[in-house]
């Protein structure tokens, strides 16, 4: 009896039996023995459960407990397919989506037999898509997009009974789009926009797709017209059909499709009229048509429909405006700019919808702006450029408290603006140049505590600049050029911190310029040429150490020029038609300097004809001394050449560098001789692919950067840019930067040329690049406030590149290497050696031969197009971006075979964004930190239709840092996203 009770006892206590894991479990661990998991998403896989149905991503029939569904987004998942996971009998949903799955795609995918969704979009994989795979029965979606499939589409998928949804797009398909795929009755999506398509033309067979909800074919190369059968759609949501070639009129049959809610028909080669009966599009939203060749007027019944946008820029629209448009109770956005639309504006225009943005510009409008645009209360974007608008600015815009952005320039609009207008507290650009308008500039401005940009040229405004100017915190850009201002410069404006560019010439301000004009640290350009200033120059100026242009030209200045004004490194200094005495300070004084002190009686120096004529008395003396000077300079000379014909013939007989060729392209203090000495090795201070960077000191105490270009070229080790010949490497960055001035562009003072060598001179940059502060042993210098000023500064001069040279210059290597960092540590793009010049921006793009760029920096639809535009630019400038907020590289071996953009993706959907940002970072400006991370991510977007430009990068960074922004914040995490709006002001000169 004893002995059964010690049994029992033994039983109880003993741990409970344990079942092995089941077959299903057994085939999952041999499918994740196949992959990498860096971040252990896996670690819940394991033998010791008896069922996978609890484990992480895995789920189970409730029933059969039989695996139905293995579901692992964003896990970081790296290796090829795991055909392991075929073998679970029940398996009917399979999702890898955002992982690194490569490799191409087995054949025997098609044994997953109870497979009725797979989703394998946004990984790596390559080659053809397998034929099999159309063949499994209870298939009915697939997503592939985002990987790099090739060659044709199979012809298997012509045989699918079953797919309701099928999804390529983003990838390297080729052939023509197939008509097979118009006969799968069952589709309700078919997505195959962005791959390089043959040109083929949309097959008849696309009415057959009468259950088709949504049809994207953007950027597939299609030509001819759009078909007829598009009328059978009868379910259809969504139509795009944009950036192809499509050509021929707008078809009568897409006024009916009954379900249409967006039609994208938007760059193409379409022609005609707009089709009529659009009254008959009760459920569409939204309508794009720009960028084509239409004609005609825009028809009344769709400007009676309920739309949320209608878009038809850039075409060749002529007539008037309906004024049924303004009885439209929905319409909230209107853009017609680019057209040829003349007449008035509808007068009810805003009375009785939400009107938001209104954006007519580059038309011949005419008349009065309409009083009733802000009806509703709500309009923010006012955007009238170069029309015929007449007439005053209306009162009632005074009291449209939302207004942000307000762009009138270029028509005849006359009269005193509203005082009201001048406040208005949300605007943060208004443009008013090139008007008639008249009156002063209302005190009431002190309300506009948001104003950035105030344009205001060119019109007919009177009496003094008010005190309130001062409280204007935010005033980045003042331009009151060419009015009839009067009084003195306000004292007030010293505490204009953020000014970067003030430019009141042509007014008649009198008085001194006003004394702490030192605060004015990021000052840029100033421009009080032709006014009636007098007194001295303050020294202050000196100590502007970002200024670039600087012209007081045309005034009564008095007293000798400031010594300090040597410590600035101007690209243009105009202080002539003054009266100013004295010296010259000795930078400036030589010949090339001469035209910049011109008309100054009492100033003297030694340039000819600048100091005034002496006496017959000093005569005799003054020959004798030239004489001497004369016979000095003949034996100086002499002995210079010399110098350098023994010079040359040392270095000949050495293989070194012979001088043959010298163009400089500023006004410099060197010569090539300064240059030459100090080429050794002990003054090298980095090599890179395409040559050695010497630091050379000069003997008036400047100090420059020597490229040396490797001899024959590209070093043959370097694989980046193997194919650019030399001579383009060197000739592509003499002619960029030969012609660029701006202050964030580093400066290239001249070149030289021999047989030998090739030799670029620029300003040096004491802090060298970025990426090696940022990746080096100094990273933590690099505080939040100095990075996002460094991400600022390399933003307006890409934008620089892209809007305001013409023709527009794509760079095509930006990285953190190539920005460089001078002493206040602000940014200036440089290496220029493959820039090209395209043809414009937003046109077609230009193809290249090879592939440019840096590892982790090229746009992925460059590595298989090879065509440039800005759009690869700005991909490299968001990875840039996410190098500045993360801390690090752009491809590391920690992402496995991801990149620092899917990185930050996965790491923010999984992790949130505090396991983003550098550590070094202080958590304090995390939310400022989060909106230039979305702005980063936007620009980083995988199809480059989607990346804002340069220009719209350069206003989102400077919105980011206001403390009235929105944060972008959902549920604790990160949005991917960053709404911004493109407008017609893009690309235009501002």
């Amino acid at each position: 009896m004893l002995g059964l009770l010690l049994l029992l006892l033994l039983l109880f206590l003993s741990p409970p039996f344990s079942l092995p894991l089941n077959q299903e479990g057994l085939y999952l661990l041999r499918a994740k023995r196949g992959l990498s998991d860096p971040t252990q998403s896996l670690a819940s896989w394991n033998d010791r459960d008896d069922t996978p149905c609890h484990w992480f991503g895995v789920s189970c029939d409730p029933s059969t407990r039989l695996v139905d569904s293995v579901d692992l987004p964003s896990s970081q998942l790296a290796g090829p397919f795991p055909s392991f996971l075929c073998r679970l009998p029940s398996l009917s949903r399979l999702a890898l989506f955002n992982n690194s799955i490569n490799s191409s795609l087995p054949a025997d995918v098609s044994a997953c037999q109870n497979l009725r969704h797979l989703n394998l979009s946004q990984n790596f994989l390559v080659g053809p898509i397998p034929d099999r795979l159309p063949g499994i029965p209870t298939l009915r979606e697939l997503d592939l997009s985002g990987n790099n499939f090739s060659g044709e589409i199979p012809a298997s998928f012509g045989e699918s009974r079953s797919l309701e949804s099928l999804l390529l797009y983003d990838n390297l398909l080729d052939g023509e789009i197939p008509s097979f795929l118009f006969n799968i009755s069952t589709l309700r999506e078919l997505l195959l926009a962005y791959n390089p398509f043959s040109p083929s033309r949309i097959p008849s067979e696309l009415g057959n797709l009468t259950s088709l909800e949504n049809l994207w074919l953007t950027g597939c190369n299609l030509v001819g017209e759009i078909p007829p059968a598009l009328s059978r759609l009868s379910k259809l949501k969504n139509l795009d059909l944009s950036m192809n070639r499509l050509s021929g009129a707008i078809p009568s049959s897409i006024t009916q499709l009954k379900s249409i809610i967006q039609v994208e028909l938007y760059n193409n080669s379409l022609s005609g009229e707009l089709p009529k009966k659009m009254s008959n599009l009760t459920t569409l939203r939204r309508f794009d048509a720009s960028m084509n060749q239409l004609t005609g007027t825009i028809p009344e019944e769709l400007c009676e429909l309920p739309l949320e946008s209608l878009n038809l820029f850039d075409n060749r629209l002529e007539g008037t405006l309906p004024a049924s448009i303004a009885r439209s109770p929905n319409l909230y956005e209107l853009k017609l700019f680019n057209n040829k639309l003349t007449g008035e504006l509808p007068s009810r225009l805003g009375e009785n919808s939400p009107l938001q943005r209104i954006d007519v510009s580059y038309n011949g409008f005419s008349g009065e702006i309409p009083g009733n645009l802000c009806g509703k209360g709500v309009l923010e974007d006012l955007i009238l450029i170069c029309n015929s608008f007449s007439g005053k600015i209306p009162a009632s815009l005074g009291k449209c408290r939302s207004l942000s952005r307000v762009r009138l320039k270029h028509n005849k609009l006359s009269g005193n603006v509203p005082e009201q207008f001048w406040g208005l507290p949300r605007v943060y650009l208004l443009d008013l140049d090139g008007n008639k308008l008249s009156g002063p500039i209302s005190s009431k401005i002190s309300g506009a505590y948001n104003l950035s940009t105030l344009l205001i040229s060119k019109n007919q405004f009177s009496g003094p600049i008010p005190d309130e100017f001062g409280s204007l915190g935010n005033l980045v850009e003042f331009i009151g050029s060419d009015n009839m201002l009067t009084g003195q410069i306000p004292a007030s404006l010293i505490n204009l911190s953020q000014l970067g560019r003030l430019d009141l010439s042509a007014n008649e301000l009198s008085g001194d310029i006003p004394e702490g004009i030192k605060a004015w640290k990021k000052l840029n350009e100033l421009n009080l040429a032709n006014n009636k200033l007098s007194g001295e120059i303050p020294n202050e100026i000196g100590s502007l150490t970002v200024l670039n242009y600087l012209d007081l030209s045309g005034n009564s200045l008095s007293g000798e020029i400031p010594i300090e004004l040597q410590d600035l490194k101007l690209n243009l200094l105009n202080l002539s038609n003054n009266r100013l005495s004295g010296n010259l300070p000795p930078l400036y004084a030589n010949e090339n300097y001469k035209n910049s002190f011109v008309g100054n009686p009492g100033l003297c120096g030694d340039l000819p004809d600048l100091c005034p004529r002496v006496g017959s008395k000093d005569l005799k003396y003054i020959w004798l001394l030239r004489t001497i000077f004369i016979l000095a300079a003949i034996v100086f000379l002499v002995g210079i050449v010399g110098f350098l014909w023994k010079y040359q013939t040392f270095k000949k007989n050495k293989k070194g560098i012979t001088i043959s060729k010298w163009r400089s392209f500023h006004k410099l203090s060197f010569s090539e001789l300064d240059i030459v000495q100090c080429l050794n090795e002990d003054n090298v201070i980095g090599s890179g692919a395409s040559g050695k960077v010497y630091k050379v000191g000069l003997g008036n105490g400047e100090e420059v950067a020597v490229k040396k270009l490797w001899r024959g070229g590209i070093k043959k080790d370097d694989q980046q840019r193997s194919a650019e010949p030399e001579k383009d490497e060197f000739e592509a960055e003499v002619e960029t930067l030969g012609k660029i001035r701006h202050k964030n562009i580093v400066r290239l003072w001249c070149c030289y040329s021999s047989g030998d060598c090739k030799l670029l001179v620029y300003e040096y940059m004491p802090n060298g690049s970025l990426g090696d502060l940022l990746h080096g042993s100094k990273g933590g210098m690099l505080d939040w406030p100095m990075r996002y000023k460094i991400t600022l500064d390399a933003a307006e001069g890409l934008s620089y590149l892209h809007h305001d040279c013409v023709p527009p210059i794509v760079h095509r290597d930006v990285k953190s290497n190539n920005i460089l960092l001078d002493g206040e540590f602000g940014a200036k793009v440089a290496d220029f050696g493959v820039a090209k010049v395209v043809g414009g921006i937003n046109k077609d793009a230009e193809s290249m031969s090879v592939i440019a760029g840096s590892c982790g920096y090229i746009a992925p639809e460059y590595g298989y197009t090879l065509r440039v535009n800005e759009k690869s630019d700005i991909y490299s400038f968001g990875v840039v971006i996410l190098e500045l907020v993360t801390g690090r590289l752009p491809v590391d071996p920690e992402f496995g075979e991801k990149h620092l953009v899917k990185w930050v993706l996965t790491t923010l959907d999984q992790k949130g964004l505090e396991n983003v940002i550098d550590p070094k970072l202080d958590v304090v400006h995390m939310e400022e930190i989060g909106r230039i991370l979305n702005i980063g991510l936007l620009c980083t977007n995988s199809l480059p239709i989607n990346r804002p430009s340069m220009r719209r990068v350069v206003k989102m960074l400077q919105e980011a840092s206001s403390d009235n922004t929105k944060s972008s914040r959902k549920d604790g995490k990160l949005s991917p996203y960053y709404y911004y709006e493109e407008s017609s002001d893009q690309g235009s000169t501002v």
